[in-house]
């Protein structure tokens, strides 16, 4: 039994945090899935920049979509929903088996409607109609904008992956907004059961600091950012608030490990993989992150579930300066200006390919 399945039987699911049409085509995927229980898939405009821009799997739908006259952007959402429709149907029995638990897709909504509420609304509504699967999370930041968005779009009954969240406090935020939307639901003699995942992104802050600290405190930071979360989200679910909601049908919001995979070579490629297991959570992670760790990852233990350790490691790195509140707001506001940058790159990208295509020119 490799790893990745042995994680996977100690309770956490392991989602892939990439998608290419060719990984489709292939039969990569399908594969991913009977070998190395992956349980599920997560998009973002940069992983979507890169398949379209370094393969010619797309060549000909753009070509034919750009002869419609569709937009840059509709081009791309509809090349979007073809591949994570594929994805959803192929993660659907896992779906099917774990009651809705497990087997979900993500689509991102623009990154340009960070700070438009009512767009964000609005676009999540439409993209999840458009796809027409049970299994297919729209992705929402946990921004000050998002945050409104995340309870409007619960409430009316679309399936949310908050990202951008890199703290215990914005993972507390988008669970406020995920329980006030339940509880609108219930008032409103509606379904209690829309599920939603919170996105907590661990390596960047590990990046954010990496000139600032050496000896035992590299590399630990974003791993200390994790437990802390962990243990609040423990806190939530056992509070009598959620107990009452759970009581009335209502499913827990998830907490997931995002950006997993490491950026120091010095370190151990299946760091955060290893360090973040815990039942009941999710890791989404990068393709080669998810090889190495089948490979020669360890699967040892779980996270602790006190959350002693995560403060007194936090202790340590506010000895020498380092100001967690502060430096998250600042990876929160920095993270949404590079999805903006990724998504400009990507329609830039699609627009290139759209001309050089109608001249005849192949990728």
């Amino acid at each position: 039994m490799n790893a990745a399945q042995k994680l996977h039987d100690m309770g956490q699911s392991l989602w892939l945090d990439n998608i290419t049409r060719g990984l489709l085509t292939s039969g990569t995927l399908s594969r991913y899935i009977r070998e190395l229980a992956v349980t599920g898939l997560t998009s973002n405009p940069t992983i979507f920049d890169l398949a379209i821009k370094n393969s010619d799997f797309y060549d000909d739908a753009i070509r034919n979509k750009a002869l419609a006259g569709k937009s840059d952007e509709a081009l791309f959402f509809e090349l979007a929903l073809e591949d994570l429709v594929q994805a959803a149907d192929l993660f659907r029995p896992v779906h099917d088996a774990t009651g809705g638990v497990d087997g979900w897709v993500s689509l991102e909504v623009s990154p340009l409607l960070a700070d438009d509420a009512a767009g964000t609304i609005a676009a999540a509504t439409q993209l999840h109609g458009r796809a027409r699967r049970p299994n297919l999370f729209i992705k929402i930041p946990g921004t000050p904008a998002g945050i409104p968005a995340i309870e409007e779009t619960i409430f009316a009954g679309v399936p949310v992956n908050v990202t951008l969240l890199f703290s215990r406090e914005h993972y507390l935020a988008a669970a406020e907004a995920y329980m006030r939307g339940i509880e609108r639901r219930i008032a409103a003699g509606l379904d209690p059961r829309v599920t939603s995942v919170a996105s907590v992104f661990i390596s960047r802050w590990d990046v954010a600091v990496k000139d600032r600290v050496s000896g035992k405190l590299r590399n630990r930071l974003g791993i200390a950012i994790g437990m802390r979360t962990y243990k609040a989200y423990l806190d939530l679910l056992a509070s009598k608030r959620w107990q009452k909601l759970a009581a009335a049908g209502a499913r827990p919001q998830r907490l997931l490990w995002a950006s997993t995979g490491n950026k120091d070579p010095a370190a151990a490629d299946t760091l955060y993989v290893e360090a973040l297991a815990a039942p009941g959570t999710i890791d989404t992670i990068p393709e080669k992150t998810l090889l190495a760790f089948a490979e020669h990852g360890n699967a040892r233990g779980v996270l602790p579930l006190d959350g002693v350790a995560a403060e007194v490691l936090l202790a340590e790195f506010a000895r020498v300066g380092i100001d967690s509140a502060a430096l998250a707001e600042q990876l929160q506001r920095e993270g949404t200006e590079s999805f903006a940058n990724s998504w400009r790159d990507l329609m830039d990208c699609i627009a290139a390919k759209k001309a050089r295509l109608a001249m005849g020119v192949q990728s």
